[in-house]
C-alpha cells in the first residue's frame, strides 16, 4: 500500500482507516447501541458515501479526457487562468524550455490620473509672433473676411513676424488674434486706403488676449499707452521736495485726457516710488477707482535709464495748500468726528453744527481700506504714531515721530478732491510699503471706520486677488521686468494677500458692516 502524496488524499485515507473498523465493530458486537455510537456510525457512513461518489466522478472525467485526445489536454494544462493579486502587480510570465515566453491572458487596465493643469492667467503667456493683416470693416456687399483656417499656408509664412501691441483705428482686427485675409469676389474692388499695416514698434502696454481686463476701462488703457509710449516733448521741474518732474508728452489725442497745457503730461517720480504702479492696479481691481493711471517708463534722459513711475497729471484736481497738500483741511480729531456724523450718507444733508466737509462718508472707508493694504501712512498718520517707523521713513527724517502725544491736532495730508466733483476723493502719493511685518501693521488707519465697501471685500474673499493682480500687472512690461518678472510679483502679492486676511479678520472681530458703496 502506497502512502498518498497529496494532503487531501492523506486526510481521506486517515478517516477511512478509523471509521471502517469502528463501524464493523459497532454492528457486529453485542454492546448496546447507544445514541453516541449511533451518531458516530451514521457520520462515518455518510462520509464513506461521499468518498465513493467523488471517486466515481473523477474516474468518469478521466475517461472522457482520454477519449478527446492528448492535444486538447495539453492546451488546457498549459494555459491555466492566472490569478491577479490584489495589489495590482503581476508575476512575470513563465518561460518555456525553448526560450519562448508564455503571455498570460490578462487585460491591463491603466488608471490615468487627471493632469493638473496650471492656472490659465490671461496675458502671462506670450503667443507666437504672427504677422497681422488688419482690414477695416467692410461695407455690406463689398468685401468679406475669412479666417486663416482657409489659408493655412499664409499663416505659416507670417509665423516669424512681429505682433503689434495694439492697433489704433476703426473696427480693425484685434491684436493677438490670428491673421485674416481679404476675399475678393466678382465685382468687388479693393480699397487700398482702408488698410492699416501694424506699427513696427511694440508698445510697453501689452495685451495679447482679445480684450483688456474688465476692471480697466478703455480710458485707462488709452491713458496707460499714452504715458508708456507717448513721444516726449519736454521735461519740466516741479516745485516739490520729492524731486518729481513733469513729463510733457507730444502727440496726445483729443479727448478726456487731462493736460498741463496744450499737451498731456505725466508726473515722473523716483524709482523708489514704483509701488505707485502696483497701487493703481490694486485700486482698479478692488473697484474703488480713486487713483490716477500710473505706468512704469524708462528713458535715457530720465533717472539714467532706470524705470520710474509716471502718473497722469490731472488738471481737474482742486488746488491744495503748500503745507498739507490737501484741498480739505482736517485734523485727526475733526476727522474722527466726521466719521461719527456720517456726512452725506443716504442723501442726508448734514447740519451746519456737525462740521461736515463736502466729502461723502463712504470715501473715508475706501481710503482706510486702501491705505491699510498698502500701509500708506502719509495721509492719515503723517507722524507715524500707529507703527514703529524706520529711519528712512519721512516722519523720522522730518522729526515728526515725537509729536504723538496730542494726535488730535495732527493735520491730515494729501486729501484731494476734484473741482467738478467734491464728493469724491482722489488718491495721490500712493507709495506703499511691502516690507512691513505683520506685528507692525498700522491699525490706526482703520480707527473709526465702521463700514467697508462691498466690492472690495468681495474681491478679497473670492480667492481671485492673486490671479487678477497677475493679469493686470503683466500689462505693464517695464514694471513687470523691473520687479524680477513673475517671481518678484508673486512676492508682492503674498504680502497683500496676508494683509487682506488680517483685514477680513479685523472686520469680523469688530463687527464692521460691509455695505455697497456705489458711485
Amino acid at each position: 500500500m502506497t502512502c498518498p502524496d497529496k494532503p487531501g488524499q492523506l486526510i481521506n485515507w486517515v478517516v477511512c482507516s478509523l471509521c471502517v473498523p469502528r463501524v464493523r465493530k459497532l454492528w457486529s458486537s453485542r454492546r448496546p447501541r447507544t445514541r453516541r455510537n449511533l451518531l458516530l456510525g451514521t457520520a462515518c457512513a455518510i462520509y464513506l458515501g461521499f468518498l465513493v461518489s467523488q471517486v466515481g466522478r473523477a474516474s468518469l472525467q478521466h475517461r472522457r479526457a482520454a477519449e478527446k485526445g492528448p492535444h486538447h489536454s495539453r492546451d488546457t494544462a498549459e494555459a491555466p487562468f492566472p490569478e491577479i493579486p490584489l495589489d495590482g502587480t503581476l508575476a512575470p510570465p513563465e518561460s518555456q524550455g525553448n526560450g519562448t515566453t508564455l503571455q498570460p491572458n490578462v487585460v491591463y487596465i491603466t488608471l490615468r490620473s487627471k493632469r493638473s493643469k496650471p492656472a490659465n492667467i490671461r496675458g502671462t503667456v506670450k503667443p507666437k509672433r504672427r504677422k497681422k493683416y488688419a482690414v477695416a470693416s467692410p461695407a455690406p456687399g463689398q468685401e468679406a473676411l475669412a479666417g486663416p483656417s482657409l489659408q493655412p499656408q499664409e499663416a505659416a509664412r507670417a509665423a516669424d513676424a512681429k505682433v503689434p501691441g495694439y492697433i489704433q483705428g476703426g473696427n480693425l482686427a484685434k491684436a493677438g488674434e490670428r491673421p485674416w485675409r481679404l476675399l475678393r469676389g466678382p465685382g468687388v474692388r479693393g480699397r487700398g486706403s482702408d488698410f492699416q499695416l501694424p506699427k513696427a514698434g511694440e508698445t510697453n502696454i501689452r495685451i495679447y488676449s482679445e480684450s483688456a481686463p474688465s476692471w480697466l476701462s478703455k480710458e485707462d488703457i488709452r491713458r496707460m499707452r499714452l504715458l508708456a509710449d507717448g513721444a516726449v516733448a519736454g521735461l519740466q521741474p516741479v516745485s516739490s521736495n520729492s524731486g518729481a518732474r513733469l513729463l510733457v508728452l507730444d502727440g496726445g489725442t483729443s479727448g478726456s485726457v487731462p493736460g498741463c497745457g496744450p499737451s498731456p503730461c505725466g508726473l515722473v517720480k523716483q524709482p523708489l516710488d514704483m509701488s505707485e504702479v502696483f497701487a493703481f492696479h490694486l485700486d482698479r481691481i478692488l473697484g474703488l477707482n480713486r487713483t490716477l493711471p500710473s505706468v512704469s517708463r524708462k528713458s535715457e534722459f530720465i533717472q539714467d535709464g532706470r524705470p520710474c513711475p509716471v502718473i497722469l497729471w490731472d488738471s481737474s484736481l482742486s488746488p491744495t495748500s503748500n503745507e498739507t497738500h490737501s484741498s480739505v483741511k482736517l485734523t485727526w480729531g475733526t476727522y474722527q468726528q466726521l466719521l461719527k456724523q456720517k456726512c452725506w450718507q443716504n442723501g442726508r444733508v448734514p447740519k451746519p453744527e456737525w462740521g461736515c466737509t463736502e466729502v461723502h462718508h463712504h470715501e473715508w472707508s475706501k481710503m482706510a481700506l486702501f491705505d491699510f493694504l498698502l500701509q500708506i501712512y502719509n495721509r492719515l498718520d503723517t507722524n507715524c504714531c500707529g507703527f514703529r517707523p524706520r529711519k528712512e521713513d519721512a516722519c523720522v527724517q522730518n522729526g515728526l515721530r515725537p509729536k504723538c502725544d496730542n494726535q488730535d491736532s495732527v493735520a491730515l495730508a494729501h486729501i484731494i478732491q476734484r473741482k467738478h466733483d467734491p464728493r469724491r476723493l482722489v488718491f495721490i502719493d500712493n507709495k506703499g510699503f511691502f516690507d512691513r511685518s505683520e506685528d507692525n501693521l498700522n491699525f490706526k488707519l482703520l480707527k473709526g471706520i465702521k463700514e467697508f465697501p462691498e466690492s472690495a471685500v468681495t474681491v478679497l474673499k473670492s480667492q481671485h486677488l492673486r490671479q487678477k493682480l497677475l493679469q493686470s500687472l503683466f500689462l505693464d512690461k517695464v514694471y513687470w521686468e523691473s520687479q524680477g518678472g513673475r517671481q518678484g510679483i508673486e512676492k508682492l502679492i503674498d504680502v497683500i494677500e496676508q494683509r487682506a486676511q488680517i483685514l477680513l479678520t479685523y472686520i469680523n472681530a469688530h463687527g464692521a458692516k460691509v455695505v455697497p458703496m456705489n458711485d
